[in-house]
């Protein structure tokens, strides 16, 4: 990918705390398209607010550099500020000040005003004009989602930055999040979007998988399904506790954990014998038995890659 295709480019960032007692960020390298909207995929902990601060100008990397726009963003952080929207995973807005109230003040901040550029807030706007007037934090997880957006794309940035906006949000407005920033990547608005939702990950055009500061994986999601494939089998019993006691008892096993209402097993590499692991568990008690071959998830890929990375 040439340079001049970058919107984001971010070259070995590595990031501690503490004096370098906790690692948040290593050696972090990651090239996002223009008009890309890009998702960073991982749990809690696992550095995706620390890269959001640094891309945002607000943290300092100790070592590593990273452009937006081509603006550096040590050097550049002026630059790259009025260039870029940030929405923070806390809401982060004044909530003794009205809907309309914080929209004016961000304007206001970067030099414009709500009727300037109320053509790209306009379709999500009206969504929560009805209730300009009432102060922010009385407003839902879904209105102050929605306030949090317009306020962070008044000022018409080329770069959106959106840490985790859908935590803690019903699965309605969370939907209706995801389409509104399709619409927004369709106006050519470059969007990196973080996010503990798994889930989330087939909205996106591509993914990073993140976990305890280090990049796992980066591709469209089928892709990354693709070349991570393994056989996984469904199992469910009578008594989950003596079932995942059984299992774990078994040779060949090679990883199992819980997925809803079933333990997800994957069995060695070469040992395709489901029936001997089936005899096995009915040898052990286990009633009620339930075996049934499952297709790959992102959650089932990002076990993989994370069991893989830590026996590394």
């Amino acid at each position: 990918m040439t340079s001049d295709m970058s919107a984001i480019k971010i070259e070995n960032i590595t990031k501690t705390y503490e004096k370098g007692k906790v690692l948040a960020l290593e050696s972090i390298s990651l090239d996002i398209k223009r008009g890309e909207l890009f998702g960073l995929i991982g749990p809690d902990g696992a550095g995706k607010t620390s890269l959001f601060r640094i891309l945002t100008t607000l943290l300092l990397a100790d070592s590593g550099k990273a452009t937006v726009e081509a603006f550096d963003v040590v050097k550049d952080l002026w630059d790259i500020r009025k260039i870029s929207g940030y929405m923070p995973g806390r809401f982060s807005l004044y909530q003794d000040l009205t809907i309309e109230e914080n929209l004016n003040f961000f304007a206001t901040v970067f030099n414009t005003t709500v009727e300037e550029n109320y053509h790209i807030i306009k379709e999500i706007y009206v969504q929560i004009e009805p209730f300009k007037n009432r102060r922010a934090g009385k407003l839902s997880g879904g209105m102050k989602q929605k306030l949090a957006l317009c306020c962070a794309l008044i000022h018409e940035p080329k770069v959106l930055f959106l840490d985790e906006p859908t935590t803690g949000v019903d699965p309605v407005s969370r939907k209706e999040f995801w389409e509104m920033l399709g619409r927004l990547k369709d106006r050519g608005i470059t969007i990196l979007v973080s996010t503990p939702y798994m889930d989330e990950a087939s909205r996106c055009d591509r993914i990073a998988l993140i976990q305890k500061g280090k990049i796992m994986d980066v591709d469209t999601l089928d892709h990354i399904l693709e070349k991570n494939y393994q056989e996984i089998l469904g199992v469910k019993a009578a008594n989950r506790y003596d079932l995942v006691k059984a299992i774990n008892q078994f040779d060949n096993l090679k990883s199992c954990f819980a997925f809803g209402g079933e333990q997800h097993v994957v069995l060695n590499d070469g040992f395709k014998s489901k029936d001997e692991f089936q005899q096995f568990l009915i040898e052990k008690g286990i009633e009620n038995l339930e075996i049934r071959v499952v297709e790959p998830d992102i959650e089932d890929v990002f076990i993989k890659l994370m069991q893989e990375n830590s026996n590394d």
